[in-house]
């Protein structure tokens, strides 16, 4: 519980950082789910986080993804924790989402003004 699971780089051309973080860290990227998102394959199965290439896009209107992004897997329902998220001075941006044989997903904004996600993963996810 509570810890960084995937982390995703969000970019406005896909093609050029798929080139620079292969030639840099010698990843390779595999098409997964929606256009213009890619998972990222980094050295042996297992080793490090999970980490995506995606798209870049605005959970807050106005307000452009930029840099890494990270989600933090929980237990409980993510419902439980974005009534937490509310109740400690925060606020959801994304409202759940499921994402079949995944689990369920919502974004928060912290009070400092931080995106992150958090995500309940299906047991056959894990």
């Amino acid at each position: 519980m509570g810890n960084v699971r995937p982390f995703a780089i969000n970019a406005d051309d896909l093609q050029r950082a798929r080139a620079f973080y292969g030639r840099v860290f010698g990843w390779s990227f595999e098409p997964w789910g929606p256009p213009g998102f890619f998972m990222i394959a980094a050295g042996d199965a297992g080793a490090g986080p999970l980490g995506s290439l995606q798209q870049r896009r605005e959970l807050v209107p106005g307000r452009r993804m930029t840099g890494f992004e990270c989600t933090i897997a929980v237990e409980d329902d993510v419902d439980k924790v974005a009534a937490a998220v509310r109740a400690n001075g925060g606020k959801i941006v994304m409202e759940k989402a499921t994402i079949p044989g995944v689990g369920d997903l919502i974004f928060f904004e912290d009070p400092e003004g931080n995106l992150a996600g958090a995500m309940r993963y299906d047991s056959k996810a894990e």
